[in-house]
């Protein structure tokens, strides 16, 4: 799923596109992705774009009149511009705002069709749309610091709890907890003032070396590919593969869909977390540390 710096890059994109720009036409390939009634989504026809702005993980496009057009991508929604009038993709196409200059294109890839359009009026209902999180890169110390204690959860679920930091997912926040050296499934209760420091610092630093690396990539048009996987990264999706501050292979652990990477000298002492399935199966023979394994 499209984290911090991904929709901050695309609303950026967005926003260089259209502002300033008329709505002329918008053209729905799949009925359900359109997840409003009132106000229709034909009535953001003949608007002009005034604002873009990212709300968590959703990107929040604002018209004449005090309409708003509100986008999810989910895990597999992704962005296209196209020329002017071009036809959408047969396929991944989803629905098409057409403007003077160009045609901006929501996809989505795989069988599920979770990418959502919603059109609201106002700022109380955009509000209401918020899940309340804070944003990462514009509170001091102290408000994380209270954000963390808030409820006692796993790192884990805290950091990717929308109602608690906003735009935070499965990738970044594997990267965080690494380069904070603190693992993912310690309690929030349990940090101590130095784990809670790291965590900020390498909250912000890997948002935003990440936000300028994918600005960078895409070089100001969209980019071809989206991804939650880099070669750049250090744990996220390198199961198997050497750690880059130690060399110890990075380990995962598995709940549902979800898969968390991590480096076991670097976040846990060496020791290895359960994965709920595989440790089940393995039972006596699960082993207990990195050098055991």
């Amino acid at each position: 799923m499209p984290e911090l710096p991904d929709v901050t890059v695309y609303v950026e994109l967005i926003a260089a596109k259209t502002i300033g720009r008329k709505i002329e036409r918008v053209r729905i390939a799949s009925p359900f992705v359109v997840r409003s009634v009132d106000p229709p989504v034909r009535d953001v026809e003949g608007k002009m774009v005034r604002e873009i702005r990212r709300i968590g993980k959703r990107i929040a496009i604002g018209l004449d009149d005090d309409l708003w057009i509100v986008i999810h991508l989910m895990i597999a929604g992704r962005f296209r511009w196209l020329k002017p009038g071009a036809k959408i993709p047969g396929r991944l196409g989803l629905a098409a705002f057409d403007f003077e200059n160009g045609t901006l294109v929501l996809t989505e890839a795989g069988t599920q069709r979770r990418a959502s359009i919603t059109v609201v009026r106002g700022e109380g209902s955009l509000a209401d749309i918020d899940r309340g999180g804070v944003e990462p890169l514009e509170v001091d110390e102290k408000t994380f610091a209270e954000q963390l204690a808030r409820e006692n959860h796993t790192l884990k679920r805290s950091f990717t709890d929308p109602t608690l930091f906003s735009g935070i997912g499965n990738a970044y926040s594997d990267e965080i907890f690494h380069r904070a050296r603190v693992s993912p499934i310690k309690l929030t209760s349990r940090l101590t003032p130095d784990e809670v420091t790291r965590l900020y610092h390498a909250t912000r630093e890997l948002l935003t070396e990440w936000t300028e690396r994918l600005r960078s990539e895409a070089g100001g048009e969209f980019p071809a590919k989206v991804t939650a996987f880099h070669d750049e990264m250090a744990v996220h999706g390198k199961y198997g593969k050497p750690c880059p501050v130690c060399g110890s292979p990075v380990q995962r652990i598995r709940y549902a869909s979800n898969e968390t990477n991590y480096c076991a000298r670097c976040q846990t002492e060496g020791k290895l977390l359960a994965d709920r399935a595989l440790s089940r199966l393995l039972k006596k023979d699960w082993p207990k540390s990195i050098d055991e394994l």
